[in-house]
């Protein structure tokens, strides 16, 4: 079965962080929320959110540096397929993801975290810091999506001939990426993330301008440059209104779903440095 042969490849996956784990079943009004936690138990809060329809595995190339440092807490996002269990209130809105994750980090007891966040992840963070600024120390946006630009056309048009007949994750990941390599065990697990999904898909709502400014919460923006999600420079002059002291940088020779694993030794030195 599809979960199945997706819950191995999760584990599979998870075994390369290189690093020892502590898996925290958090239970709450939706159900059980899965947290990968590593690093030292004293050492500053790092909360990753994945990217939509997939989850926490993904960050195997940045766990290990980022835990030596910090203590991470990588979560399995609600209603996305991943040990997480939505057997409670279903998450079927935006108030319900905001909801959920404000009850994660209460029950959590995580104040004065940093939050770093991959596509739909970085709108997740974005959005919790700014219902929440006094709680969140640090933001860090991997290639935000629907923070300050929308989709690319051409990125709508693909993404539905994935789910058409004929169609498949993995053609649209490989078009995505503009025929790169991609790590095979990551490419397995991408496409039997799509198979598994089973919650709603919840779009994500730009923030308005004014509600943007008043984020005075350390920022930091790093963009794909080949990226065909979204108009990496759209999303960077929108950024620099909305957000003036926000950091932005683009990484180079990398696309929107490879940001967190390609090149990831640079990736991680620029996280840290601005972390620290």
């Amino acid at each position: 079965m599809p979960i199945d042969d997706f819950l191995a490849a999760y584990d599979a996956l998870l075994e390369r962080w290189q690093i020892p784990i502590t898996a925290l079943d958090v239970p709450g009004e939706f159900g059980t929320t899965r947290v990968n936690v590593c690093g030292p138990e004293d050492a500053a809060p790092l909360v990753l959110m994945h990217g939509g329809r997939t989850a926490s595995p993904g960050w195997f190339a940045n766990v290990a540096e980022l835990g030596r440092e910090h203590r991470v807490y990588a979560i399995d996002t609600m209603g996305d397929p991943g040990r997480s269990v939505n057997d409670g209130r279903r998450v079927a809105s935006r108030a319900d993801l905001a909801r959920w994750l404000d009850e994660l980090v209460g029950a959590l007891d995580l104040r004065n975290a940093d939050y770093c966040g991959h596509s739909f992840g970085a709108w997740q963070a974005l959005s919790y810091a700014l219902r929440n600024p006094q709680r969140v120390r640090r933001v860090v946006l991997l290639d935000p999506t629907q923070c300050f630009a929308g989709f690319a056309p051409g990125c709508l048009w693909h993404a539905a001939l994935s789910v058409l007949p004929g169609g498949s994750a993995e053609k649209y990941l490989r078009w995505e990426s503009r025929g790169a390599h991609l790590d095979a065990q990551w490419l397995e697990f991408q496409v039997l993330s799509t198979s598994a999904a089973h919650g709603k898909l919840i779009g994500a709502r730009r923030p308005g301008a004014e509600q943007l400014s008043s984020l005075a919460n350390p920022t930091l923006i790093l963009l794909a440059q080949r990226s065909r999600v979204h108009d990496v420079e759209k999303v960077r002059e929108a950024a620099r209104r909305t957000l003036p002291h926000a950091v932005i940088e683009t990484l180079p020779d990398v696309s929107h779903h490879m940001i967190p694993f390609d090149h990831p030794k640079e990736l991680n030195r620029r996280l840290l440095e601005f972390l620290a």
